[in-house]
């Protein structure tokens, strides 16, 4: 997923994939015999991490007594680990270069609307999560911490 971040699906190939992993060339075409397979399985697994993730976010959100506080909680964690943060956001980026990476940004821009459309409206989901990735791409591109009391504040004022 790196890899394809980095250099796009059309630019990326089995030796580029081996050479980030440390692995012979062998390796990755004896797994994945077509360049096809290496890249379909990469945007598979990146699209169940995220699945996984918002599950996770779902679960939280669903049995939390303060959803903008909670919300707020899981976009700290989120950040805690800023290289996996920039690789998910240089992937919705190259979704937008190149149609093969679309479901994998898809995921997350439809995934975390839903999962607050049952406590807010879906204006407000919408609008919340707006704000939370450009919370997420200034902490990204400034290396700041989150402002995590002004972001709760704000969900509430978008949340209604």
């Amino acid at each position: 997923m790196e890899v394809i971040a980095e250099a796009g699906v059309g630019r990326t190939t089995h030796r580029a994939v081996a050479a980030r992993a440390g692995l012979p060339l062998g390796a990755t075409t004896y797994y994945f015999p077509t360049l096809d397979d290496l890249i379909a399985a990469g945007l598979r697994h990146a699209v169940e991490m995220l699945h996984d993730d918002l599950a996770v976010w779902e679960e939280r959100l669903r049995a939390a007594p303060d959803m903008a506080a909670t919300l707020t909680e899981l976009v700290r964690e989120y950040l805690t680990d800023r290289r996996q943060v920039r690789l998910e956001y240089e992937l919705c980026l190259a979704a937008a270069r190149d149609p093969a990476l679309g479901p994998l940004a898809e995921t997350w821009m439809d995934g975390l609307p839903a999962l607050l459309t049952p406590t807010v409206s879906p204006d407000a989901a919408r609008d919340i999560c707006a704000l939370i990735d450009g919370i997420i791409l200034k902490a990204l591109v400034t290396g700041g911490e989150l402002d995590a009391p002004g972001l709760t504040a704000a969900i509430r004022r978008l949340g209604g």
